[in-house]
């Protein structure tokens, strides 16, 4: 079986690492945006070739896949899709795994069809380490028996949601509001604690007041995560206000909590009491 990535980030790396483990005969190839710019483009191809990833330079090689998986940053989901409706053959598997919202992957379908190709809402529901492709993830559209038996036979962690697409990734919007808003109100309220000078009392009375969220690990998880992936949950949280705006719900939420996610991920600005507190 042959499979192709667009987009080589952190998730595609992650299926692909993990389903080679599982199945060695398995062949990947690969096409990243990265490899257009003179910059990054050798850090990339090497990451490829560690990988034992083909580089993917002509539409041909994409093309031999069976299934193909979209995994890029979410302002080139839709252009991603877009490109790809021009050389997909008939018989493929279009797996879009972008965090984005029901509406652009509904947009993505569409201009799919007539190709006679399968599109495939994907939404993977948790970090994709160390899991990798048994992440848990929800299916939408065309979830054919086909692909369900080549799922399960490769050991994939998944639950069909419905045939129509952008049904999967509704719930991951949904559920990403509440994830990552945590996440901002925790780091954005211990943050503010320490620069006012009430850390310390602060910190005593959300320890008291919510045990439950097992305090101190619990601290230090959501600056771990805002600092390493605030700019990637940054471009998803765009993508939940979007989903809010679109169901006539107030999309300003998901925006500010973009706005810390991002500036967590720029500055990496950890508190000093946050190291001392013992894990």
């Amino acid at each position: 079986m042959h499979m192709a990535f667009i987009g080589f980030g952190e998730a595609a790396r992650a299926f692909q690492e993990s389903l080679q483990i599982l199945d060695p005969s398995l062949r990947f190839s690969a096409y990243d945006i990265l490899l257009d710019d003179p910059d990054d483009a050798p850090a990339m191809l090497k990451t490829m070739k560690d990988r034992g990833v083909a580089v993917a330079l002509e539409d041909s090689d994409l093309k031999a896949a069976d299934i193909v998986f979209s995994a890029v940053t979410a302002d080139q989901c839709g252009p991603a899709a877009t490109a790809a409706s021009l050389w997909l053959r008939a018989g493929q598997i279009f797996v879009d795994i972008n965090s984005v919202s029901p509406g652009q992957k509904r947009a993505n379908a569409e201009c799919l069809v007539g190709r006679s190709v399968d599109y495939v809402d994907m939404a993977v529901m948790a970090p994709v380490h160390p899991r990798g492709h048994k992440t848990p993830l929800l299916l939408a559209g065309d979830v054919t028996d086909r692909l369900v038996a080549t799922l399960d036979q490769l050991g994939f962690d998944f639950e069909t949601i419905s045939d129509s697409a952008g049904d999967a990734t509704a719930i991951k919007m949904v559920r990403s509001m509440f994830v990552k808003g945590l996440e901002a109100i925790t780091v954005e309220t211990l943050s503010a604690a320490s620069r006012s000078g009430c850390f310390d009392y602060t910190w005593q009375s959300l320890q008291k007041s919510f045990p439950g969220l097992g305090w101190p690990d619990f601290a230090h998880y959501q600056f771990e995560r805002t600092t390493q992936h605030g700019k990637r949950r940054a471009a998803e949280m765009r993508e939940c206000a979007r989903t809010f705006a679109d169901l006539g719900l107030s999309g300003a939420l998901g925006d500010a909590i973009a706005d810390v996610q991002q500036r967590m991920g720029d500055t990496k600005e950890i508190p000093q009491e946050i190291g001392r507190l013992s894990k």
